[in-house]
């Protein structure tokens, strides 16, 4: 081998590299970015607004990342370089790793109704009262938006619906608090037929209100729940998939099927 030669595969080789380690920095960059949005907003750092920017950079940054990925894996398969072919790939899968995070929840958003209120009880539902001043002064309404919430929830998700069990009230009531605290919710106020609570996101610390009531039927005693964003005009789901885990939760708790 010359040393021409053995110089240009050195280059080729320190080229690869430096591609693909560029596109790592940048992955990190986005990571980063798309991490730190969440807290920042919770902790009153940015607006809602700048917080979605940061995440919307942040992708564009993990699709650049990837793009020098994919360079520096090309230029390390034509110099068949295995370091840097290697460092390539994996700087492709982080940055599409990073980009399917939001793009999964675009999807959720788009198969899902704008509806931020759910409840089992489409006729009545219960009522926010020890609530109502902190929803009075959240974006989102206190009363329950209508009947045209109502109709999208039933297309949307016809399995929302009261649980009804055979269990002594003050049963019901334990292990309804009991479910509360484990799902590290703030119990606003209990008494004997309702419980209100504050459910906080983890990442970005929105705040959804949910109630509960207790009620009497021929069949045993019926549990109905509301559950409500403060801010946000569609909830991408949460509050129907809140509905159902915490009522599968309770069931079991309570020993009904």
């Amino acid at each position: 081998m010359t040393e021409e030669r053995m110089t240009a595969q050195h280059r080729s080789l320190g080229l690869a590299f430096k591609v693909a380690l560029a596109g790592g920095i940048l992955a990190l960059l986005a990571a980063l970015s798309m991490a730190a949005a969440g807290p920042a907003y919770r902790n009153s750092l940015l607006s809602l607004g700048d917080a979605f920017s940061m995440l919307r950079y942040g992708a564009f940054t993990a699709l650049a990342a990837a793009g020098l990925g994919l360079v520096g894996l090309i230029i390390a398969a034509i110099t068949r370089r295995a370091l840097p072919a290697l460092l390539g790939l994996l700087v492709i899968l982080a940055g599409l790793v990073l980009v399917a995070v939001p793009w999964m929840q675009l999807q959720q958003a788009r198969s899902v109704p704008p509806i931020h209120d759910i409840s089992t009880d489409l006729q009545d539902p219960p009522a926010f009262e020890a609530l109502a001043d902190a929803r009075e002064a959240a974006p989102n309404a206190v009363a329950y938006p209508g009947e045209a919430t109502a109709r999208q929830q039933r297309e949307a998700y016809p399995e929302i619906q009261p649980l009804v069990v055979d269990a002594p009230l003050a049963e019901i009531r334990a292990a309804v608090e009991a479910a509360m605290r484990d799902a590290g919710w703030e119990i606003a106020r209990m008494n004997d037929t309702r419980i209100e609570a504050t459910a906080t996101t983890t990442w970005f610390g929105f705040k959804d209100d949910v109630v509960i009531r207790l009620s009497e039927t021929p069949d045993g005693r019926r549990i109905d729940m509301r559950s409500a964003s403060r801010l946000g005009s569609s909830d991408i789901g949460t509050n129907a998939a809140r509905i159902r885990t915490f009522l599968a939760n309770l069931a079991q708790r309570i020993g009904t099927s």
